[in-house]
């Protein structure tokens, strides 16, 4: 807001520059030669505020393609590089992103629910579109995550939260149409509170001339982990491939089950009766090999060169289950940066 009234001050004195060359030009323009040269001057002072503009658009973030433009190279190969074990939510987030984003025309926005136990990477890959929608990526002032327990504390207020919600949503999707919403922790927000949004992620055209059309919003939850690690657990079981697992194999099971629970945010509501939330994503439970990348993909990322050794011994650090088989990570790969500060 700050800088918005700076520029308009700024702007308002270029302006009243060139009004007063002009008038006092005008008022001397008895002589052809005074009146060229009052017309270039004014063209000159055009252009100079013109260039300023640019300049401000190059320093300060605004809504236009300088800062926001998709690059769909870039998340193909951080999904492909930075993001182990998610085969399925690393193809659907792909197309599904690539599809939005090149739509000039899109229906509805486009939403998207992601689904599985702690550490398997539902927030990693939130932060991944936004660097590859956004030049600031998180740190972007059109990205906003709302987190459950921190923005919606308090049963008694959700009537309250529900107003101040769509508040927050029209007026960030009036600054910029091509918005990005994080609701994190799903499963503990109170039931009721995300119906308040169901008109903004509609096919309408617009709501009170304000179109959300353009806007991206991802939803991020537990609910729906212990169905997933199920499947994929009995997957193996049966002696199959972990990349055999598709998503029709997860995604309807995971409506489901997010739909008639009462612990979670989503229980009866109507984003997913009137079918607004266009993809389940379910994020699969990681094995041993897949906690091993983590980190050594951490170490990169610190600038350390890799140690197999010691991405072994942290990966042998975590807890795994089944009790017996040890198959799958407790935590994913959520606690693995203390633990390798250790062993470095």
């Amino acid at each position: 807001k700050a800088t918005r009234e700076t520029t308009m001050k700024l702007q308002g004195r270029v302006f009243f520059v060139v009004w007063t060359s002009w008038s006092v030009m005008m008022a001397a323009a008895i002589e052809p030669i005074t009146t060229s040269i009052a017309v270039g001057m004014a063209a000159a002072l055009t252009g100079f505020l013109a260039t300023y503009q640019n300049v401000l658009y190059y320093f300060h973030e605004c809504c236009r393609e300088e800062w926001i433009s998709f690059n769909r190279s870039g998340l193909e190969a951080d999904l492909e590089k930075k993001l182990f074990g998610q085969h399925v939510a690393s193809k659907v987030i792909l197309k599904a992103v690539t599809g939005f984003m090149n739509n000039k025309n899109p229906k509805k926005p486009l939403v998207l629910s992601l689904h599985g136990w702690t550490g398997t990477g539902k927030n990693f890959v939130t932060q991944l579109i936004a660097e590859n929608v956004y030049k600031k990526g998180m740190a972007s002032g059109y990205v906003h995550q709302f987190v459950s327990t921190a923005h919606f504390p308090h049963p008694s207020h959700v009537d309250q939260y529900k107003v101040q919600l769509q508040q927050w949503i029209r007026g960030n999707v009036t600054n910029c149409a091509r918005s990005l919403f994080i609701f994190d922790e799903m499963d503990k927000m109170h039931p009721g509170l995300i119906d308040s949004i169901k008109p903004f992620l509609d096919y309408y055209e617009n709501l009170d001339g304000v179109s959300y059309r353009q806007s991206i919003f991802i939803f991020l939850s537990n609910a729906g982990g212990e169905n997933i690690t199920r499947i994929v657990l009995d997957f193996w079981k049966d002696g199959k491939e972990r990349e055999d697992i598709q998503l029709k194999d997860l995604e309807t099971q995971v409506s489901l089950d997010v739909f008639n629970n009462k612990k979670s945010g989503f229980w009866h509501t109507s984003l997913i009766d009137k079918n607004l939330v266009d993809f389940f994503i379910p994020f699969l439970p990681l094995e041993y090999k897949h906690v091993r990348m983590c980190v050594l993909a951490e170490m990169r990322a610190r600038g350390i060169e890799p140690d197999e050794e010691a991405a072994s011994s942290v990966a042998s650090e975590m807890n795994y289950f089944p009790k017996d088989e040890k198959v799958f990570s407790v935590k994913g790969c959520k606690t693995i940066g203390g633990k390798l500060d250790f062993y470095i």
